[in-house]
């Protein structure tokens, strides 16, 4: 399966490829923002409050799992090309993040799981870092 972000196909050494639909139902996922930009598949998983940690080791493509909800999440995802950033614990972002994602054309998910949490959902169903 390709991976595909704004229509740029994108290189993964990931293990496991899961559909967006499936990834959603793994983690009971809510769609915070999607314009038709949510397709295509997530190739691994990338989980951290830290912005210096994503920009080192995450990898295009990826679903990003954190807690922070503020805009530096949206600009640190679209210098790495994650593919959708969920956030945990249920949070919603702010509206300038919800803002800057339209503008970046990043899908924005929230789960009602910890960090912890949909991480081992996600690693149990394939998915690796």
């Amino acid at each position: 399966m390709n991976i595909y972000i704004k229509d740029k196909k994108v290189d993964s050494n990931c293990e496991k490829i899961l559909s967006i639909d499936e990834l959603i139902n793994i983690i009971d996922a809510s769609v915070v923002l999607d314009r038709g930009w949510l397709k295509g598949a997530i190739s691994c998983v990338y989980a951290s409050d830290l912005m210096s940690d994503i920009l080192s080791y995450s990898k295009p493509g990826a679903l990003l799992l954190t807690g922070l909800i503020n805009s530096q999440t949206v600009r640190t995802a679209e210098m790495v090309e994650i593919a959708a950033v969920c956030f945990v614990h249920g949070k919603l972002p702010h509206k300038e993040t919800i803002e800057l994602a339209q503008q970046n054309e990043l899908p924005l998910l929230t789960t009602k799981y910890s960090v912890f949490e949909a991480c081992g959902r996600l690693f149990a169903a394939g998915m690796r870092g």
